[in-house]
């Protein structure tokens, strides 16, 4: 057996908490630049000009191709973090390429819809690959019986960091959309970009990387290699086939998951015509719910399986796509939001704890890539299915009714993966 850590001691308290504190930072990116603020901007002010439906339409889209291209460069970045062992490094470097890339879209004003389109792009690639980096760490610092808990308190301090961001916001965006509030509104945008330097500080000064470089196979270039231990991991894929399936189950139902957090904004917005104050009083709520969800969800799946808190998590989603499809008021919006919060946070972490419970080591970057892959490929598909059904029906109801069919289909799949069966699989490579 090849020793794939180094000899640091295991990872104490102040280590895991600057682990966890990641999630706190980067959750302002996605809470304020993905779902409140800059999609609702982007849409309503910078491509106002392109007509309503087209304006969706092209935001979509323009998720969607960023996600592809992270699906594109996860997998042989990952395994180039294993090969290298500088996850740290690649970590510091996306972090700080997304907070520039985020206070600059300060200077993207009406009509400015290619540069609001690229350093969006270029941002959100860069907090993707974050994610990744420090994901790949889990399976570094814990055991395979705290996963679930470390990976729920990681969410759960997202969802609290998601929170204080949005706070911190709220002076800005509570003006809306009028000429004079503009500048004032894409300074929240500042805001976002400082929050998440400061808040990630700890993780890049405290995580220590556990990995030790691994030798070459080939003796020949770090990419050449990297990309041939990506073709020995995805002939090895068929002894995990409980990793596969979950993968393709995962892929299925993240797709919309993905979709509604991006078009919820959007959706109040637009059909039941929330203001930006109205929006971010409805992402406080969520933030709450999401936060209890991941914690809670995280020690029910220590206790009964991740499989089955899986399960139980799918079936409440399809509920709440079908009551969001046909609500009329702001109240009920809200009270859909406090279970789609919930059950938010919970599928998230136990979904990150299943693939590090599934995951042998010396592979953690590059399965964590592969998982990465799954979650942005599933972000491509959904936002464009909801962004053409809204420009063909012009009506956002009929898109959002649309995802159900995802949460069903990778529930079914999803049925086939036995927990057991997968952590045998990974236990036999170590």
């Amino acid at each position: 057996m090849t020793n794939h850590h180094n000899a640091l001691p295991p990872a104490g308290r102040k280590e895991l908490w600057a682990w966890c504190l990641y999630d706190f930072a980067n959750s302002s990116f996605t809470t304020l630049i993905i779902t409140v603020a800059y999609s609702v901007y982007f849409v309503q002010v910078v491509a106002r000009d392109l007509g309503s439906g087209t304006a969706e339409r092209v935001w979509f889209w323009g998720y969607a191709i960023s996600m592809l291209l992270v699906a594109l460069l996860s997998p042989p970045l990952g395994a180039l973090a294993d090969a290298r062992a500088i996850k740290r490094p690649l970590l510091a470097g996306s972090t700080l390429l997304c907070v520039v890339c985020t206070a600059l879209l300060f200077f993207v004003e009406r009509g400015d819809v290619w540069l609001g389109l690229v350093l969006f792009g270029l941002a959100n690639i860069a907090f993707e690959l974050g994610f990744l980096y420090c994901s790949a760490f889990l399976v570094e610092i814990t055991t395979p019986a705290t996963m679930g808990k470390i990976s729920g308190y990681g969410w759960g301090l997202g969802y609290a960091g998601g929170l204080l961001s949005l706070a911190l916001a709220y002076p800005f965006i509570t003006g809306g959309f009028g000429e004079e509030n503009l500048s004032s509104y894409r300074l929240s945008f500042v805001v976002t970009a400082v929050f998440f330097l400061v808040a990630s500080l700890p993780t890049l000064l405290w995580l220590r990387e556990r990995a030790v470089p691994q030798p070459s196979a080939t003796g020949s270039s770090a990419w050449r290699d990297t990309f041939a231990r990506l073709a020995d991991t995805a002939r090895a894929i068929a002894r995990y086939r409980d990793l596969f399936r979950f993968l393709i189950a995962y892929l299925i139902y993240t797709d919309a998951i993905n979709t509604v957090i991006v078009a919820s904004a959007i959706f109040a917005n637009k059909v039941l015509d929330f203001s930006p104050g109205d929006l971010i009083i409805y992402f406080l709520i969520t933030q709450v719910t999401a936060g209890l969800g991941a914690v809670g969800f995280g020690l029910l799946a220590d206790r009964i399986g991740s499989t089955r808190t899986i399960s139980v998590t799918l079936l409440i989603w399809i509920g709440v796509v079908a009551a969001a499809a046909a609500v009329q008021t702001h109240a009920q919006f809200y009270a859909i939001g406090l279970v789609a919060g919930a059950v938010l946070g919970a599928n998230q972490a136990t979904s990150r704890a299943l693939i590090g419970r599934f995951v042998p080591p010396g592979k953690q970057g590059e399965l964590f890539g592969f998982f990465t892959v799954t979650g942005k490929f599933a972000a491509v598909i959904g936002p464009v299915v909801y962004g053409e059904v809204t420009a063909w029906t012009g009506n956002q109801r009929w898109a959002v009714l649309s995802m159900a069919l995802f949460f069903i289909i990778g529930l079914v799949v999803f049925q086939r993966v036995d927990e057991e069966r997968g952590l045998e699989a990974a236990a036999e490579k170590s």
